[in-house]
């Protein structure tokens, strides 16, 4: 964060389960969006910036939603660790300045915390889940935005202030809207104040960079992967939710859908009665309103019941206080730490690599391509102690053009002058196709 702080500035925060396939204990169920599943496994909440670089990751066994993550554990730590925030007089001085912005997905919708974030002059940006009626297709203008990573992009946008939430935790805010070519338009809603709108498009929607941080994650550095088997107990204090209280919202969900059924039936034989001078159809009709209207009686009464039931059970409560059968172990953490670490480093030298390589013909898809092709390539170590140099002679490309950007890498990492670690040896990379006599 030091070394970058305008992309400091700007922290895209988002949640990636982690299934647990194992047999040593039973951790909480939560729903997993690339599988359309409820399984078994923990929650890692990455920080990344606005190209995707991770700066560090919070694990959760036991997962009480991102906004619970963020007001305990992530946004304490980033009011310590990121560098160049704004003075308390500088904050006084511009009443629309803040400190650092987040940008999360609908998760993290909620103007209660919004409002409480904007107290401490912290930002926080979301997509709208309530963003009522379409806006007058005049309203929109295009915009040439240029997002994080220089591309420039043209939008059709259109900003408006809203009061966002009710009561107490209402709070006026940016409205900002993009007009798709199909006619759809994506609401964000934020309470970033002191850039212009095209500035909150650029940051809103360049959010997928951390959905493809996480797919290129799982696929090249096995982010998923099991790194140590073994369990360890969770703090007693630690809030977990009541396996009581979910027996419970489980069995009201499903009498309100047998209850809404039953009464879009009762409604549709209502609305076709059967003649009275048919007797035999008539009473049949009478009969059938009759069970249904006794069913829907029956459903009602037990759901009053359960909500009265819900109302008396906590709906958290502490490890300790499970029964022995409900409990549940955390998985250990410590080789994951130290592998996590070393894959967010090896992910942030790897884009700064890419990042050397992109060329109008070369996108960054297509330089991680090569750079993952050099690194299972194979290569000659010659040393060369009379010369203090650690040559690295790297095996030809399938292609000339290839061998064309990778020569262009080796004259930046030579530039570098990088030495071998322990040693005064300065290493040097080059093709086996250069001419060496």
């Amino acid at each position: 964060m030091n070394t970058d702080t305008d992309s400091a500035g700007t922290l895209y925060i988002d949640g990636h389960v982690r299934v647990y396939h194992g047999g040593l204990t039973k951790p909480p169920r939560r729903y997993v969006s690339r599988e359309r599943l409820c399984l078994r496994g923990t929650t890692d909440y990455w920080v990344n910036d606005a190209i995707g670089r991770p700066f560090f990751v919070v694990g959760k066994t036991v997962d009480l939603g991102l906004l619970k993550t963020l007001q305990g554990d992530i946004v304490p730590r980033l009011l310590t660790d990121i560098p160049a925030q704004p003075s308390d007089q500088e904050l006084i001085a511009n009443p629309q300045r803040c400190r650092f912005v987040m940008v999360f997905d609908r998760e993290g919708y909620s103007p209660a915390f919004f409002k409480q974030m904007w107290q401490k002059r912290i930002s926080c940006m979301t997509y709208h889940k309530h963003p009522g009626s379409d806006w007058p297709k005049e309203w929109f203008t295009k915009h040439d935005v240029i997002m994080p990573n220089g591309e420039i992009v043209t939008m059709e946008l259109a900003e408006m202030g809203s009061l966002v939430g009710s009561g107490q935790d209402a709070m006026w805010m940016r409205e900002v809207r993009k007009l798709t070519e199909s006619g759809h338009q994506t609401s964000l809603i934020s309470t970033v104040y002191e850039f212009a709108h095209t500035q909150l498009g650029a940051r809103m929607f360049t959010r997928w960079c951390q959905e493809n941080f996480f797919r290129y994650m799982m696929e090249h550095f096995a982010i998923d992967l099991l790194q140590e088997y073994g369990t360890e107990n969770l703090p007693g204090t630690e809030k977990v939710i009541n396996p009581a209280w979910r027996e419970l919202n489980r069995s009201r969900n499903s009498i309100q859908n047998k209850l809404r059924y039953q009464r879009a039936r009762f409604a549709e034989t209502a609305l076709h009665p059967e003649p009275e001078d048919n007797v035999e159809k008539y009473e049949k009709w009478i009969k059938k309103k009759a069970e249904l209207f006794e069913q829907i009686d029956q459903y009602e009464s037990g759901l009053g019941n359960l909500k009265i039931k819900l109302k008396e059970e906590p709906k958290h409560i502490t490890w300790k206080d499970l029964d022995e059968k409900d409990q549940f172990f955390g998985l250990l953490q410590g080789r994951k730490r130290l592998m996590d670490t070393v894959k967010m480093i090896s992910y942030r030298a790897e884009s700064a690599m890419a990042a050397l390589l992109k060329k109008p013909t070369v996108d960054m898809a297509a330089a991680r391509r090569l750079l993952q092709d050099l690194y299972v390539t194979e290569a000659d170590i010659l040393p060369r102690p009379e010369e203090n140099l650690l040559l690295v002679r790297v095996h030809n490309a399938s292609r000339p053009a290839a061998n064309a950007v990778l020569e262009q890498l080796f004259e930046e990492l030579n530039a570098a002058e990088v030495y071998y670690p322990g040693t005064n040896m300065r290493m040097s990379y080059e093709l086996m196709s250069k001419d060496f006599g």
